[in-house]
């Protein structure tokens, strides 16, 4: 099994138990020098997808999940890694027991756009399933979006 660096809507864990079922939650942590963003505005149906970029100064919650084999190719399917949609990279995560490595997604395409409101939604409910502070979740409902949904 490998670690993966969930983020956006894998960070609700019901979502993540639909998706990756035999792929149990090991804990959580943060991106440090990463920024949340959002691209692809051309490629998503409701506007921008969620994103991460390397930043120094910022920061991204994770939820680490423990993925095993089988889930690994769902999660890559959803994902459309197939399609070029997104890549796979790995990256650091800090915790509170150390730094890990673990694997995300990125997305595929340049930055910029805004996502719906309606997406921009689900990623802070997302993330506040997924024990994000309080302050992350807030900057989420606050992000500009687009006014078309």
């Amino acid at each position: 099994m490998a670690l993966y660096a969930a983020y956006a809507s894998n960070l609700d864990p019901e979502r993540m138990s639909k998706r990756a079922p035999h792929s149990p939650l090991q804990g959580s942590g943060w991106l440090v020098g990463w920024r949340l963003t959002f691209g692809g505005e051309d490629v998503g149906w409701e506007g921008s997808l969620c994103t991460v970029v390397e930043d120094p100064g910022h920061q991204v919650y994770v939820a680490l999940y423990d993925v095993h084999e089988l889930d690994e190719k769902l999660l890559d399917e959803w994902e459309g890694l197939e399609i070029g949609l997104w890549n796979k990279i790995r990256v650091r995560v800090s915790t509170l027991e150390g730094d890990v490595t673990a694997w995300l997604y990125v997305l595929n395409a340049y930055e910029g756009g805004l996502p719906s409101a309606r997406y921009l939604g689900m990623l802070a409910d997302a993330a506040e399933a997924g024990g994000a502070p309080d302050d992350y979740v807030a900057e989420l409902r606050i992000r500009p979006c687009s006014s078309v949904d």
